[in-house]
């Protein structure tokens, strides 16, 4: 499996028991749907491994405590601690209306309420503070908020996200 055709779930961030057990920090807005897991892949060396797991169940929210089957001592825990967790992107639960996921819509042309077309989006950047669409047009770059109040309308049949640009935003780079 490659890290492409598959979404970060998570990382081990302690050990949880002396039997091996581990807890993850999971980055979802709904921990509860990943609790009955039957097994996950962990970012080992520039490896995915799969791993399976004898027992899931959430830890005080956002964790989740992890009892791998190839993991019952506290010096195997050890070797996955720091490790990222991986699951295939057909499991990812579907969104709707003007959710989305970031990969879903490179591609997709941002239509200004002003401007019309702005762009096609080429990435999104959530490196910092602020996630950032990264949108070409001809040539030149834009960095567009990723925002409620600026994202009108995600219509994935036409593959367009609709947008309400501040004032200035996009002269700034046209």
């Amino acid at each position: 499996m490659r890290k492409e055709d598959c979404f970060y779930l998570g990382k081990v961030v302690s050990k949880y028991s002396f039997k091996g057990e581990v807890l993850v920090k999971l980055d979802t807005d709904e921990p509860e749907i990943y609790e009955n897991m039957e097994s996950v892949f962990v970012s080992l060396g520039n490896n995915l491994v799969p791993f399976f797991i004898d027992r899931c169940r959430l830890h005080k929210s956002a964790l989740l405590r992890i009892d791998f089957e190839e993991v019952k001592d506290e010096a195997t825990a050890d070797k996955i601690l720091g490790s990222e967790l991986y699951l295939p992107l057909q499991m990812l639960p579907p969104l709707s209306g003007n959710k989305f996921y970031f990969h879903e819509v490179i591609g997709f042309t941002l239509m200004d309420e002003v401007h019309g077309n702005i762009g096609v989006i080429k990435a999104v950047n959530d490196s910092a503070s602020q996630e950032l669409f990264e949108v070409d047009k001809d040539g030149k770059e834009l960095l567009i908020p990723v925002n409620d109040d600026i994202i009108t309308k995600v219509d994935r049949e036409s593959k367009t996200i609709h947008v309400r640009t501040p004032d200035g935003l996009v002269e700034l780079y046209l």
